[in-house]
């Protein structure tokens, strides 16, 4: 071969070189739609997102190379959630990442086509999936609550505190009369008939301080022995003012969050959030590649934490069984 010919030869090859390496890496789009504050979203401190932009950039969606990443919050306000899910759907994002049966009840509403992918209590019951192995449609993702769960909860709360008859549960309206209301009240029929707890509700029209004081102080007309949080995202932001007031009520408590065992309270029995934020990073991972999501399973969580606060105990002079402590996953002294 000739000198000039294995020079052209060898600028043309550097050429093509270059011309691919300019060739710019398609970049997705994901939205993220939670009840609870942006800010949430990019707290370290808060297990599901940590774990979950952990998982994804392992998998090799990193935001800004190849994921842009959308934050949205409805901050616990129903009202707004109609036009914000509008909103997020006119700039249809290749996958929506919805956090909480509300917001999703939403997204379903607004789009057959955009894929979902969202964690929260039971997609059957709440009408989001025909089984568990092959949802359909356009959603899949984790279900972390059930009745037996709640019901888990109100058993440990009945060993640490036997005398206790009568539990209040501080929830929200929408979800105590909506779709769930069936999971509801199986966990309240087992809790009556193996524990001979009755559950009664302190209901929240929205997740705001004078709601909250207001449940406490007169949503529940018959006293009660002690009082049960529900895991809802919008409560985090209020903790320290509900663990406040149940420590002002001087009743044991069971939280569904550790944030509130964190912030004082007594006890938490909560699904592992780093496990089920993996499992959604896997999913939309999944659905990036050209999965369709009415083929992914739904994933049961399997993995939960129980807390104990040694401190809120002995504020209540409650003592703590040696056999409750052996089974905690994390005491707090």
């Amino acid at each position: 071969m000739r000198r000039r010919d294995l020079t052209l030869g060898l600028l043309l090859a550097t050429a093509v070189g270059t011309v691919r390496a300019q060739v710019p890496t398609k970049q997705h789009r994901i939205a993220i739609i939670t009840t609870q504050p942006v800010a949430n979203i990019d707290d370290p401190t808060r297990p599901v997102f940590r774990a979950f932009f952990e998982e994804l950039r392992r998998l090799g969606d990193v935001e800004g190379p190849n994921l842009a990443i959308e934050r949205h919050s409805g901050g616990g306000h129903p009202a707004v959630y109609p036009d914000l899910v509008h909103e997020v759907v006119a700039r249809s994002p290749d996958v929506i990442v919805a956090i909480g049966n509300p917001i999703t009840h939403e997204v379903r509403a607004a789009t057959s086509t955009i894929p979902i992918v969202w964690i929260g209590p039971d997609p059957i019951q709440a009408g989001f999936a025909t089984s568990f192995a092959r949802p359909g449609g356009n959603i899949t993702g984790v279900s972390m609550f059930d009745a037996e769960f709640d019901a888990k909860r109100l058993q440990i709360l009945k060993e640490a505190a036997p005398s206790a008859s009568k539990v209040a549960y501080l929830t929200m309206r929408r979800t105590w009369e909506g779709a769930s209301r069936p999971m509801y009240q199986r966990a309240s029929q087992q809790a009556h008939q193996r524990l001979q707890i009755s559950l009664t509700p302190m209901l929240l029209q929205e997740a705001t301080s004078s709601e909250i004081q207001h449940a406490f102080t007169e949503s529940v007309p018959d006293p009660p022995d002690a009082i049960m949080v529900a895991g809802i995202g919008e409560l985090i932001p209020y903790r320290q003012l509900i663990v406040g007031l149940v420590e002002k009520s001087r009743l044991p408590a069971m939280y569904s969050l550790r944030e509130f065992v964190e912030a004082g309270g007594l006890m938490a029995y909560e699904a592992d959030f780093g496990e089920a934020a993996r499992r959604m990073a896997n999913d939309v991972h999944e659905i990036l590649n050209g999965a369709k999501p009415g083929d992914i399973p739904i994933y049961q969580s399997t993995k939960f934490d129980f807390l104990i606060n040694l401190k809120a105990a002995k504020a209540l002079d409650l003592t703590i069984s040696p056999a409750l402590l052996a089974r905690a996953d994390e005491v707090i002294e």
